[in-house]
């Protein structure tokens, strides 16, 4: 018998407890102004993949360039910085080359395509330089840095546009890229 008005004083007080349903409010968006999410095509994928391959060149340039930068005065860090310089240009290439290949800007419409190709010549231009780099950079370290500082700094400012155009996020200014 206590168990059976035990059971009841906990229901009833469950009861009690339960709070009425809010009042549905009008939301402030409708339904036809959030963008759906787009799947991309095939193409688009590629692209994106190649970019992505492209990034691990890039990330290759800029973490050599920040040796070079960080290596200083001190000669012997400086020309370890220097050899590295070099070898990460040619391993980043291959890279570039491998990513480039699958970039079509074919794969995007309008201005998006325009933002496409201008990330493509800007990964063309890097292409072009790396055989330089492989070869100057024990030779002429700080115009060759320069230089390929310079190439970075454009290729972000391309691929910031691009992603703004695709309407993915951009990152901060990344920091390895400094002189």
């Amino acid at each position: 018998m206590r168990c059976l008005a035990l059971l009841l004083c906990v229901i009833a007080g469950s009861a009690a407890a339960q709070q009425p349903a809010p009042p549905l409010l009008p939301e402030s968006a409708r339904a036809e102004s959030i963008p759906l999410y787009t799947v991309p095509t095939p193409a688009q994928a590629l692209f994106m993949n190649g970019l992505r391959t492209v990034g691990r060149g890039i990330n290759q340039l800029k973490d050599a360039a920040n040796r070079v930068t960080m290596a200083g005065r001190d000669s012997l860090r400086r020309r370890r910085a220097d050899h590295l310089l070099g070898g990460l240009c040619g391993a980043a290439r291959g890279f570039m080359i491998r990513g480039r290949g699958r970039m079509q800007a074919t794969a995007y419409e309008d201005s998006t395509a325009l933002r496409a190709r201008r990330l493509a010549a800007q990964v063309d231009t890097l292409i072009r330089f790396t055989p330089k780099c492989e070869a100057d950079a024990v030779k002429q370290p700080d115009s060759t840095l320069a230089r390929l500082l310079y190439d970075l700094r454009a290729y972000e400012a391309a691929l910031r546009d691009f992603r703004t155009a695709i309407g993915l996020p951009n990152k901060a200014a990344s920091p390895t890229v400094s002189q």
